[in-house]
């Protein structure tokens, strides 16, 4: 891997992926993004790690596309390249993932931190889709993503003025889960990855999955969607583990099957 650096035992079942092209300020290329989803897709089949963490640097999650690979591209171009494919295969990993993000997260670096399932901030971060500004727009979910976190107004606003918001305005929109120090941005992101890899895996990956189908369905749907992943964790031998230990005052011991 050119762009990104992994460590499968950051902590006890999580896993850490680092996006690692800083005099970029990890500008998100073509190469990155492919190294990204295919490390994602090799930790959702590794039954050791049960969340994964994404984070940059402290003075950039990722700063947006790499322009300078886009720039003197057609439309056709842009429809055979086809790059929005990689996302699609991120957007289908199982398992948790939390983005840790400090400095920018700017265009496709916000798309990134809101195609996450959590995202802990630094008191430096600054999100935004400034896209407008160079005579384009979102392309990798974010008028979809941030019209759904933060509503309508607000995502006209950003993505139509490509203003930055700071991470306290993003966590009083809600689209950040939690602000912190900036010494401490990852550490919070570890703890609230090994709350989360002591439950179940099994049935947070169908809770995931059902909380994603929300913004994707009518309430109908959703509705059903998420009564057929519940009844499907009493398939489980979690289920039936953490069930008993409820009932015998005891520490469930999940195994993921």
């Amino acid at each position: 891997m050119e762009y990104i650096l992994v460590r499968e035992q950051y902590e006890p079942a999580v896993a850490l992926i680092q996006l690692n092209r800083p005099k970029e300020l990890n500008a998100l290329n073509t190469q990155l993004m492919q190294e990204l989803r295919d490390t994602l897709q090799q930790l959702d089949k590794n039954d050791s790690v049960r969340v994964v963490i994404i984070t940059g640097n402290e003075q950039a999650f990722a700063a947006g596309a790499d322009i300078k690979q886009m720039s003197d591209k057609s439309a056709i171009d842009m429809l055979v390249i086809d790059q929005f494919s990689t996302w699609d295969q991120i957007r289908r990993i199982k398992k948790p993932i939390i983005a840790a993000v400090s400095g920018f997260a700017l265009g496709g670096g916000c798309e990134l931190a809101m195609m996450c399932d959590m995202i802990i901030a630094s008191e430096t971060a600054k999100f935004g889709q400034p896209e407008i500004k160079i005579g384009v727009m979102p392309g990798a979910g974010g008028t979809q993503r941030l019209t759904k976190a933060i509503g309508k107004a607000k995502a006209m606003e950003l993505i139509l003025t490509g203003r930055f918001i700071t991470a306290e305005e993003a966590q009083a929109y809600g689209l950040v889960n939690k602000v912190v120090p900036v010494e401490m941005y990852l550490y919070e992101a570890a703890q609230l990855a090994k709350e989360i890899a002591q439950m179940s895996p099994i049935a947070a990956q169908l809770a995931k999955e059902a909380v994603n189908r929300s913004f994707e369905t009518h309430l109908d749907e959703g509705l059903s969607f998420e009564r057929k992943n519940f009844y499907l964790t009493f398939a489980s031998e979690d289920q039936k583990e953490g069930m008993r230990a409820f009932v015998e005052r005891r520490k469930p011991d999940f195994k993921g099957k």
